[in-house]
């Protein structure tokens, strides 16, 4: 199928579901279509089935005998059938929707709404893919789908000993746009305002759109006034987004405390046991949280590069991040209606712990894209390594390695820092340098390494001139970063 010109980017996504509807499968299969909220799910799967004919229902929040009216009422619609069609059971329902819709794609969105109403509705879904596994007529069976925003329920659909674990054809994750094609979703030509903005709304298409009232800073003059008018005022949208984020998802308790850990995360504290230091908690109280937190997508738990036995939280959603750092201490504030003091004075803030971890984050991401060092990178993280002349510890922002070898360490590809703010001179180039034979002493495979020094300021001339003398030293601004 040619994808609709409506439809930005997600020409994968489209091909995954053209293959599935499109599948030579003699018996109905089943898909399963997930997704954080807001990245546009169901206008994907509307313009699946607008193209294919096929038959789309979205669930509501409502008793189960509510569900199958609505789906009657909807059936009736779709087949351009007088009345409505009454149903007593769901697997009455799903046996007259596969019969009726024999041949064509249906989809069910927001199924977790209907999961909570009717537990049992994914036991009542298997018996029916299972006893049409055989095309006992000749029409053409049917393509479903099962969509939901609620990434822990969606996720358990397919896991361990569920139901559905080994009946669908088809797990489709809707990611948000990569920083890139973010920047081109919002036709920011300017790498700054592009990484701005990406550090407020990351790559969510809807914080785009109707959040902001489709309005989009032009140039980097506009941004000041953009964030004032559509993130920070209590009558946009936006302003309450993060919270919501948090609240509306299954398995959330105390919203406080998820509050607390991510505020945590978002002031630097990226290992257990400093998220629980911030929180006032013991590490064994926040398993909870951090397990849900991860299972809903808001955090994602990195390995360091050189500690095995150490991990890195970080969140996945940049505009719980913004929130965390600049609106939630102010927030009584903004609800005065002073957005425009509070970021007045929040914008050191904003520049050092928002910008500079993001940045940090843009240039990982940049490394694991392509084979700029050589090969393409089998890992990427941030690394800490302990300098024993000094006895101190050196956070390393990027470390790029390429594919493990039977009996022999990982080969270093890149070693990075990334500095938002600052000027790079020879005093950062000399600190990699120094990682570098660290990690040689330690027997690890760097000499060859790159140094890859990113900024977002710029370079000094004496680094610039050292650059060109050794092509093993990178340097690497907005512009290359931004450059596809």
């Amino acid at each position: 199928m040619d994808k609709p010109a409506v439809l930005f980017d997600r020409d994968r996504e489209w091909r995954a579901l053209d293959r599935f509807v499109n599948s030579p499968a003699p018996e109905p299969t089943l898909g399963i279509v997930s997704g954080r909220r807001r990245q546009g799910k169901t206008f994907l799967l509307q313009a699946l089935t607008h193209a294919t004919g096929g038959f789309y229902f979205a669930a509501e929040e409502a008793t189960e005998r509510e569900s199958l009216a609505q789906l009657g009422r909807a059936l009736a619609d779709y087949l351009q059938t007088p009345g409505t069609f009454e149903f007593d059971s769901w697997n009455e329902a799903l046996n007259q929707v596969l019969e009726h819709c024999a041949g064509r794609s249906v989809v069910i969105d927001e199924f977790p709404y209907l999961i909570g109403a009717s537990p049992a509705l994914p036991s009542i879904i298997q018996h029916q893919i299972d006893s049409r596994e055989r095309a006992w007529t000749e029409a053409a069976p049917t393509r479903l789908i099962l969509c939901g925003s609620a990434m822990a329920t969606m996720g358990g659909l397919l896991s361990g000993d569920a139901p559905l674990r080994g009946r669908a054809s088809l797990e489709l994750i809707v990611k948000p746009f990569d920083y890139r094609t973010a920047a081109e979703f919002w036709q920011a030509d300017d790498p700054r305002l592009a990484a701005l903005l990406h550090a407020v709304t990351g790559g969510t298409p809807a914080y785009r759109t109707r959040y902001v009232d489709h309005h989009a800073p032009r140039d980097l003059s506009e941004f000041d006034d953009w964030v004032i008018g559509h993130v920070l005022d209590d009558r946009s949208p936006l302003y309450r987004e993060a919270r919501y984020l948090i609240t509306t998802e299954s398995g959330v308790r105390s919203p406080s405390l998820y509050h607390a850990v991510l505020g945590a995360i978002a002031a630097g504290r990226h290992t257990r046991g400093g998220i629980a230091e911030h929180c006032g908690r013991q590490a064994s109280d926040l398993t909870h949280a951090l397990s849900v937190l991860e299972d809903c997508d808001l955090i994602r738990i990195e390995p360091d590069a050189f500690k095995a036995n150490r991990h890195l939280f970080r969140i996945n959603e940049p505009l719980i991040e913004f929130y965390e750092a600049i609106m939630r201490r102010s927030w009584s504030r903004l609800e005065l209606g002073q957005a425009a003091s509070v970021w007045e004075e929040s914008k050191p803030q904003f520049h050092s712990r928002v910008m500079g971890p993001h940045f940090e984050q843009l240039c990982r991401a940049y490394t694991a894209s392509g084979d700029r060092f050589g090969a393409f990178p089998a890992a990427v993280a941030a690394g800490t390594m302990t300098d024993q002349r000094t006895r101190t510890p050196i956070e390393i922002d990027v470390v790029a390695t390429g594919p493990t070898e039977p009996g022999r360490p990982s080969e270093v590809l890149c070693i990075g820092e990334a500095k938002w703010g600052t000027r790079m001179d020879l005093h950062h180039l000399a600190r990699l340098a120094r990682v570098r034979d660290l990690l040689e002493r330690k027997h690890h495979r760097a000499a060859d390494a790159a140094l890859a020094c990113f900024s977002a300021a710029g370079f000094s001339d004496d680094l610039t001139a050292e650059a060109a003398k050794d092509p093993r030293i990178q340097l690497i601004g907005l512009d290359e970063l931004y450059r596809s």
